[in-house]
């Protein structure tokens, strides 16, 4: 009966306005909260009767859906926590609830979240208020990211960060700009060697010294050989009982200094003791590799110490008569104590000590699917992978379709509340109209009724 039809399509119109006015309530309540995507919900009609000229027509109604827009993006505001963190563009982070920690998390389904306010616990594990542990691929000791799996949760661990860390950063590279006096290699000048000292930090975070002579060739009847020995020592390297007069010598060269116009003063031959180019150095980059920290019961450790190319005015030098250091630079530092932690746009986690080393702990992989807004919604804006959804991949912030991590930010609610006030009248306006069709229908019915008195 078309009036029944009336009556149970205007029933339809109230339940289906009833859920518009839920997501609405739940938008403007979270318009507040960072991370929140927004409800939103769509009226789909239902046909009972298909049937052309019949000259009855029965109600079909209306039904709701709902649907999380979680691919949109809200504003990015910015805050004073180095580990406050969100999302410029695609991809999300990638967490367990801190109740998972102590079992096997490789198995279950992938937990992300868009945004998060990180912090430290008793145990130094990055975690949020509501209980969101940040996950992360660790880094190896020298800083680099080892080959990790990418589409399952297996090479990622809880982010953990140590308050009382103590680290060093031994010396792998050393460039040495010290200019020799060119009348040291007259015929018949003194041959007391010329020697710069130069600090450096072994792998303990002990500081050690490279002691750096220059012996003048004055052998030469006449004129200047423009020719140098170069030796260097080490201090942390032990006399080799075999050669009672080592001295802890972990180089020889022979330095030729051209004497033409041009490039008159700069290296212009590296030979070893025979004469022939020195086989341990590099013309390409001016530099040779020597091992540094040599024990009877240990090899040493490479050490690149640049002395500049062929030609090049900016390694050593020999100019005029006064032997000085113009410019000695090397890397490393002694043990520092953490200071600081940071998050840069790629997701690297860097740790800063007081003495200006700077290390790679971590790095936070950025979580992608197919189709984010087929994600199962969870409390606290965290997300599941689904059948809808696909299957996750893990980015580096930055390649293929993800952005870059910001630090010292939270995603604000995409929530607009402006336009969520004005659906609300609108559903207010539909509820009531729905409300005013089933009172027609009633005082149809009454009608009706009212046939047989």
């Amino acid at each position: 009966m078309s009036i029944s039809s009336s009556l149970n399509a205007g029933v339809a119109g109230l339940a289906a306005n009833a859920t518009r006015l839920a997501t609405i309530s739940d938008n403007i309540a979270n318009s507040g909260t960072f991370g929140y995507k927004r409800m939103i919900s769509d009226f789909e009609g239902m046909v009972i009767n298909q049937a052309r000229g019949a000259g009855v027509y029965s109600a079909g109604g209306v039904r709701a859906s709902t649907a999380r827009l979680i691919d949109q993006r809200g504003t990015l505001v910015a805050t004073s926590n180095p580990t406050d963190l969100a999302i410029s563009g695609r991809g999300m982070l990638p967490v367990i609830p801190s109740v998972s920690m102590n079992s096997q998390f490789g198995d279950k389904p992938m937990m992300m979240t868009t945004t998060g306010s990180f912090r430290t616990d008793a145990s130094g594990v990055l975690r949020t208020d509501s209980g969101l542990v940040l996950l992360g691929w660790p880094a190896n000791a020298d800083g680099t990211i080892p080959l990790m799996p990418r589409d399952t949760m297996g090479g990622l661990q809880p982010v953990m960060i140590n308050a009382n860390q103590t680290a060093g950063d031994p010396t792998t590279r050393m460039s040495l700009g010290i200019n020799l006096p060119a009348t040291g290699t007259e015929a018949g000048a003194p041959t007391d060697p010329l020697t710069s000292k130069i600090e450096y930090f072994g792998n303990l975070g002990t500081s050690q010294s490279l002691n750096v002579s220059f012996v003048p060739d004055t052998s030469h009847a006449s004129g200047m050989s423009n020719t140098w020995t170069m030796q260097i020592r080490d201090s942390a390297t032990e006399d080799d009982p075999a050669t009672p007069n080592d001295e802890s010598v972990i180089k020889t060269l022979t330095l030729v200094f051209a004497n033409d116009q041009t490039r008159g003063g700069t290296l212009a031959q590296v030979l070893e003791g025979g004469g022939a180019a020195h086989p341990d150095y590099d013309p390409v980059t001016g530099s040779l590799e020597v091992l540094v920290g040599r024990t009877s019961s240990y090899p040493g450790d490479p050490m690149r110490i640049t002395i500049g190319k062929l030609g090049d005015p900016n390694g050593l030098t020999q100019l005029g008569d006064n032997f000085a250091p113009t410019n000695i630079s090397k890397d490393g530092s002694p043990v520092g104590n953490l200071t600081a932690v940071e998050v840069d746009e790629n997701g690297y986690i860097r740790a800063t000590y007081d003495t200006g080393f700077i290390r790679t702990i971590y790095q936070i992989p950025l979580v992608d699917v197919p189709n984010p807004n087929g994600l199962t919604s969870l409390n606290n804006q965290t997300y599941q992978v689904s059948p809808e959804s696909g299957s996750f991949f893990l980015w580096d912030a930055g390649d293929g379709p993800t952005g870059a991590v910001v630090g010292y930010a939270r995603e604000g609610s995409t929530t607009d509340v402006a336009a969520e006030l004005t659906d609300l009248i609108q559903t207010q306006r539909a509820y009531s109209s729905n409300a005013k069709v089933i009172q027609t229908v009633d005082e149809m019915l009454q009608e009706t009724t009212n046939i047989k008195r």
